[in-house]
């Protein structure tokens, strides 16, 4: 059976811009798998709202995301990629990150640059790490896959927002020389911006689309005519189940039933119900 990370390979040697929905959690994986995307990635913004109702700024430990993790990859058959902030520590919990991230069945994982504790890559006060300390965490995470690990190395800098874009490019040059698959210069503020990335730092590029986030909204036809492979939304799902939540509260809290709900009988399919049954007969039939 093809592994994730070898089915994010085979993904990303495709002429095309990846559109990839982010989770956080298995129901918002498995609902992105039926809707026929072909990856998705465990959103660390999301993962903290949904999970301790927090923001993202560090709050959130390994051993939460890791757990988060292990139940989303076991919920789909897609490719995943994981979050995994700063990698929690020095090179060697990097090592570990990448490790464990591996062994839960994560096809890739993201590595920042960001000081400790991180925040979220389009909301003030970021800070990131020397030049040496960032390439000593990409250079961790590539030993941990090249010793072993069946995983990619997504590396992140967020260097355009604290030093500039130049100081952004010499770092996603350096994490590609380093051995990094993927390479994510977080929060370009233009087009001319994002061109510039995708035409001076090599390998396979990712852009982060958040309405009202720095980085210019454009169409996926439009990303990959500028060059980048993935495409990736964070807030999408979580913004709109917040939208759904708050419009629901305010129906019940006026006595009215809330319009904007999904059917019974569709809530049991996407869950896995139908499925169940089916297993469940199965065996039934096999105790007569």
């Amino acid at each position: 059976m093809t592994s994730p990370a070898q089915q994010l390979r085979e993904l990303l040697t495709t002429d095309q811009c990846h559109i990839m929905p982010c989770c956080y959690d298995g129901l918002t994986a498995k609902m992105i798998e039926q809707a026929g995307f072909a990856l998705t990635f465990m959103s660390g913004f999301s993962v903290a709202a949904a999970r301790l109702g927090l923001p993202d700024t560090g709050l959130i430990s390994y051993g939460e995301m890791l757990d988060q993790g292990k139940n989303i990859c076991s919920a789909v058959s897609i490719p995943v990629i994981g979050d995994g902030d700063t990698g929690y520590g020095n090179a060697m919990n990097v090592y570990r990150t990448v490790k464990g991230y591996a062994q839960v069945g994560f096809a890739s994982v993201m590595i920042e640059d960001q000081v400790s504790p991180k925040r979220c890559g389009h909301t003030k006060g970021k800070l990131v790490v020397e030049q040496g300390e960032a390439f000593e965490r990409v250079a961790a995470a590539v030993d941990a896959r090249n010793e072993g690990q069946d995983i990619l190395i997504m590396s992140r800098t967020d260097a355009r927002a604290v030093h500039g874009l130049d100081e952004a490019i010499v770092r996603g040059q350096k994490y590609a020389e380093l051995g990094a698959d993927i390479i994510f210069i977080e929060a370009p503020e233009s087009v001319d911006e994002m061109k510039t990335i995708c035409k001076e730092v090599p390998g396979v590029q990712m852009a982060n689309i958040i309405d009202g986030g720095k980085t210019p909204v454009l169409s996926p036809e439009e990303l990959h005519a500028i060059g980048f492979k993935i495409a990736a939304y964070p807030l999408t799902l979580i913004s709109a189940a917040m939208q759904a939540i708050e419009q629901s509260l305010q129906a019940l809290q006026k006595g009215t039933q809330p319009s904007a709900i999904m059917a019974f009988d569709k809530v049991r399919k996407i869950v896995g119900f139908d499925d169940y049954y089916k297993e469940e007969e199965r065996y039934s039939t096999s105790r007569r």
